[in-house]
């Protein structure tokens, strides 16, 4: 592997005046295109002083004061890839609140990816990026781009709250949801862990997560709560072996809480990510649910966690057993072909994406970091009868059973 990087006692440069701390960075192999800090900041994660005097900041990391909470500190500093958004001190009071420990989840999926994915891709760069939204939250962005193994690796987090905007209410009233609104304003809050991975190579599959739990306060005082999320897999060319090991892992995730949740799981998810102009799935599917709220908040907490847990396991062995594989120009072509499909879908139809442009506030550059950064459309392509090409677009007409 890559010989490992010492941690670095760095910041994001976008997020110093407002956070005004320093974040020590986080353990080998992930290294983030950050500003310095000129002046004082905690020790990094290896003791070392990054320079003048210790102190705490005004930021997220405050609210730790004895040796055990420093230790404590210390620890989630180097379990994370940036301060956690709500602040470790209202995450600590609120430590056995469910959004508090949705928001630990979605810190610890996001780090456990960026170092797998760093780990397999060691001379490239994620840049850590820590934001702010003035109306309520906000998040972290972490993206690697141009690198040997991936062209664009995205794995954002957010955590907002505000009042509900007028479209975003309406367009979950069209799912069903009941809202009674008072004076026309609904408290929201929401957070979620979002990646889209788009490889290089056009023998390795672009993959896609998201894990989000969303609570709304509704006039009379009661709220309104539920969970979301899903991991499919969009290839280039069809691998069955690949699409097996991908579909099984996710399936063992389910089944360790009712083996019932795959099965619905997976027809959801070749049902949403339909492309209904094109007549074709945009992937081989996976999982995806939303508007989930029973049997219970924690039972379905736990679900979403070992969803969560599923993902390095799922994709990772794909990426690393052809991301040295040869390919042509021609196969290079396709994979630019279907990347267009992925851009139609996630701007024509995707509900997370047509949230986040609907609500106030929201960051453009982190809710477009699912787009590639290339991609072709050629007028009335059409690939050759019984070629590889035509062997993934069957696929994606014709959902397949790859577990039974």
């Amino acid at each position: 592997g890559p010989t490992p990087l010492r941690p670095l006692a760095l910041r994001p440069c976008r997020s110093w005046r407002q956070q005004r701390g320093c974040f020590a960075g986080p353990p080998a192999p992930v290294r983030s295109r950050l500003c310095p800090v000129a002046g004082s900041a905690p020790p990094g994660p290896a003791g070392r002083e990054c320079g003048g005097p210790r102190w705490l900041p005004q930021g997220r990391w405050r609210g730790w004061a004895s040796a055990g909470a420093v230790a404590a500190e210390k620890e989630l500093r180097q379990r994370f890839m940036a301060p956690p958004v709500s602040g470790l001190r209202e995450l600590r009071r609120r430590r056995r609140e469910l959004r508090s420990r949705m928001e630990l989840l979605i810190m610890e999926t996001q780090a456990e990816v960026c170092r797998a994915l760093a780990a397999l891709d060691p001379g490239a760069s994620f840049s850590v990026d820590s934001w702010e939204r003035k109306e309520g939250g906000g998040g972290i962005s972490c993206v690697l781009q141009d690198g040997e193994v991936f062209e664009k690796a995205g794995v954002n987090v957010s955590v907002v709250s505000g009042l509900l905007s007028e479209e975003a209410a309406r367009q979950m009233r069209s799912r069903g949801k009941s809202l009674k609104a008072k004076d026309g304003k609904l408290p929201f809050c929401a957070m979620g862990v979002s990646s889209v991975i788009h490889p290089k190579n056009p023998h390795v599959p672009t993959m896609h997560f998201n894990y989000r739990y969303f609570e709304i306060e509704e006039a009379d005082g009661t709220k309104q709560w539920w969970f979301g999320g899903g991991t499919d897999l969009t290839p280039t060319y069809l691998n069955e072996e690949d699409a097996i090991h991908f579909h099984k892992t996710l399936k063992e995730a389910c089944d360790k809480h009712d083996v019932k949740l795959y099965p619905k799981y997976k027809k959801w998810c070749d049902d949403y990510f339909y492309i209904k102009h094109r007549g074709e799935r945009r992937g081989i599917g996976g999982i995806f649910f939303d508007d989930m709220d029973s049997p219970s908040k924690e039972e379905v907490f736990q679900f979403v966690r070992s969803c969560a847990k599923a993902v390095v396991p799922c994709y990772i062995p794909i990426v690393k057993k052809h991301c040295h594989d040869s390919f042509t120009p021609e196969e290079k072509q396709w994979q630019q072909l279907r990347r267009g499909r992925y851009v139609e879908f996630n701007l024509v139809y995707d509900r997370g994406t047509k949230f986040g442009l609907l609500t106030p506030g929201s960051r453009i550059e982190s809710i477009l970091m699912s787009l590639p950064l290339t991609a072709r459309w050629e007028y009335m392509h059409t690939p050759p009868e019984s070629s590889k090409e035509a062997e993934i677009l069957e696929v994606l007409r014709n959902p397949k059973d790859w577990v039974h």
